[in-house]
This record gives structure tokens, sequence and C-alpha cells, in this order.
């Protein structure tokens, strides 16, 4: 088990920056891919961006294609995702989230949430329009 702890969140204009960073320790991070989902009030928690064992492979959410940007550092064990650009439609609570086991390819990356093993509490990012 992987233990996750999301920091970064916060209130920002929109076409602002925010850069989301997720701690992670208790199992080898570097065996794992890595996620970012996110949940707005009364809507399903969303897919928003994947990076694989490697780190040489990302998949994102069309909505944030061309705006964010997941990283990881296994040096620092932590999770990174730099939002550019942001949107009212961004406002939500972000969730980094682990992959440590049946991971497959070190290249692969993962969107659905059942996917995943471990959950951070999540960071609430609020986009004033």
């Amino acid at each position: 088990q992987v233990q996750l702890v999301e920091s970064g969140g916060g209130l920002v204009q929109a076409g602002g920056s925010l850069r989301l960073s997720c701690a992670a320790s208790g199992r080898t991070f570097s065996s794992c891919a890595m996620g970012w989902f996110r949940q707005a009030p009364g809507k399903e928690r969303e897919f928003v961006a994947s990076i694989s064992v490697n780190g040489d492979y990302m998949t994102y959410a069309p909505p944030v294609d061309d705006r964010f940007t997941i990283s990881r550092d296994d040096v620092k064990n932590t999770l990174n995702l730099q939002m550019n650009s942001l949107k009212a439609e961004d406002t939500a609570v972000y969730y980094c989230t682990a992959k440590c086991t049946s991971v497959g390819s070190a290249g692969s990356t993962y969107s659905l949430p059942g996917s995943y093993d471990d959950w951070g509490r999540g960071t609430q990012v609020t986009v004033s329009s």
C-alpha cells in the first residue's frame, strides 16, 4: 500500500495556473503507475491524467489535454500536475492515485478509477470566472 498526500490546491482566477503535488510513501513509488482524477460537486469522479511507471507515456482527458502536464520525480517520490489556462469548469477536488499491483508493462497508463489501488484525500481547486 502507498500513502498519498496532495497539496497545492487553492483559489485562482480563470486563465491562471496552479501546480499540484502528491507526496507518496510506504511503497516503492517508482514501480507504480500514477494518475490524477477530479470530482466536482454533484458529479462523478473523472479521469484527468495518467503517467506510466517509466515516465515515458502520459494520457490526458480531452478537456485538459493542451493545458495540463503530469510528471513524476522518482527520487523525491512525488507526482505533479501543472495546470495552465485554468477555467471555471476545472473547479473540483483533485485526487492523486497509484496503481502498484498488476501494472503490466512499464509504459502502460490507466484512465479508469477502478484500475487504481490507493487514493489520496484530495485537494480543492477553485477557479473563479
